[in-house]
């Protein structure tokens, strides 16, 4: 009686207590399940038709230089691809990717590639004015749009394009791996691989993905033109995330190719790189704020250690821990090493706890504000994902 006694004292439990217990096994549980969602969904190759292969169009939004500008653009130069076309697009005239475009277009003349220089404005995203700007000369059906820091392997395009065989599909993203400069990055990039991509993951198993990345968003004309073109996503900061929602809700479908691109993340600060994540972090949260909520159950990491220190080192919250760390370690495996094979993860693992806490605190600060700085300009979101210009005046009533 009395060893009844104290084993019940031992695991009796607050109510907090049990709440954050609830909390850990719903982290568990999602872990188990990005798990089987990377296994599924790596474990099912796409099947390849050699003779498909339709003239497309690759559409190249330049601004500024990335890191490895050169190397990165080539890799789309260099495609074993029958017919395709390359555009490349910028809005400044004195912008420093120019001479990197020219020194393409000199170094690839056997190419059908193309520079568009013009300031044409159709909306507060500047991105997707010159989207807008470079398929005014887009010659075929099939678009290609990627960011100017990715890189792909030769056989690229073949592969992204393979879903789009079927009509009822609008559009083919990708996931990434990150090429990452500093540690800054390398702690960006790990958050990237085993947290960011594992929710993709488990989403896209769960009822199919309705967003879409910019490291690939293969779309064709007609779907573009059915969404009310470029000039329907010109005010959103989520452009990549529009052109898969919108698709979507217009009844086609969006596929996570199974190819890896590469995204080359140069060195940043601390602040900068936290400026970024909490911009996207309240991107993500107006463009799906049920989901942005109900993450709140999946950090385990940090619930886990909360239940173990008001439990004071209970059994229960030991065991809470011990589980719950060992399957976040066993997912951000699976994800990031075995699958994704993100060289920062490889070489980083131990990381991981590390970087679900700095992961945690950008979600509680993208849970609140809607002002971001974007490029050197100070931006609003709205409720709808929206970008509105903050002007001189507009500030003033804020602070007022």
């Amino acid at each position: 009686m009395h060893i009844y006694t104290s084993l019940t004292t031992s695991f009796s439990l607050s109510i907090v207590d049990f709440l954050l217990l609830i909390f850990c096994l719903s982290a568990v549980l999602f872990y188990c399940y990005g798990i089987y969602a990377a296994i599924a969904s790596f474990n099912h190759a796409d099947p390849i038709d050699i003779n498909f292969h339709p003239p497309v169009t690759i559409l190249k939004p330049i601004c500024g230089l990335d890191g490895e500008a050169y190397e990165n653009l080539a890799t789309f130069c260099q495609q074993q691809y029958p017919n395709y076309q390359i555009i490349f697009s910028v809005r400044d005239p004195l912008d420093s990717g120019i001479a990197v475009v020219k020194q393409i277009i000199q170094d690839f003349p056997q190419l059908d590639i193309e520079l568009v220089v013009s300031d044409r404005t159709i909306g507060t995203n500047p991105k997707v004015s010159n989207l807008a700007n470079a398929v005014t000369k887009a010659k075929y059906e099939i678009l290609v749009i990627a960011d100017s820091d990715i890189r792909v392997g030769t056989n690229y395009l073949q592969r992204v394009i393979q879903p789009l065989q079927d009509s009822s599909v609008g559009v083919v993203t990708c996931l990434y791996r990150s090429i990452a400069k500093g540690w800054v990055s390398t702690l960006e990039a790990i958050g990237i691989a085993t947290d960011f991509h594992a929710g993709v993951l488990v989403s896209n198993q769960i009822e199919g993905i309705k967003f879409a990345f910019g490291s690939t968003i293969a779309i064709r004309k007609q779907v573009l033109n059915t969404i009310g073109g470029f000039g329907a996503i010109a005010d959103y900061l989520a452009d990549d995330f529009q052109l898969g929602y919108l698709p979507v809700k217009a009844g086609y479908k969006v596929v996570l190719s199974g190819y890896i691109v590469e995204h080359v993340l140069d060195k940043s600060t601390i602040t900068n790189s936290i400026q970024r994540q909490i911009r996207w972090a309240r991107c993500i949260r107006v463009s799906r704020p049920w989901g942005y909520l109900g993450l709140i159950f999946t950090y385990g990491t940090v619930t886990s250690l909360v239940l173990l220190m008001a439990t004071g080192g209970s059994i229960p919250g030991c065991a809470g821990l011990l589980i719950t760390w060992v399957m976040r370690l066993v997912m951000g495996w699976v994800v990031g090493v075995k699958y994704l094979q993100d060289p920062c993860v490889q070489k980083y693992f131990w990381i991981v706890p590390l970087r679900d806490f700095v992961t945690f605190v950008i979600w509680c600060c993208g849970l609140f504000g809607s002002t971001i700085e974007w490029r050197g300009r100070q931006l609003r979101l709205t409720k709808d994902g929206k970008l509105v210009e903050i002007t001189d005046d507009f500030a003033k009533v804020l602070s007022s």
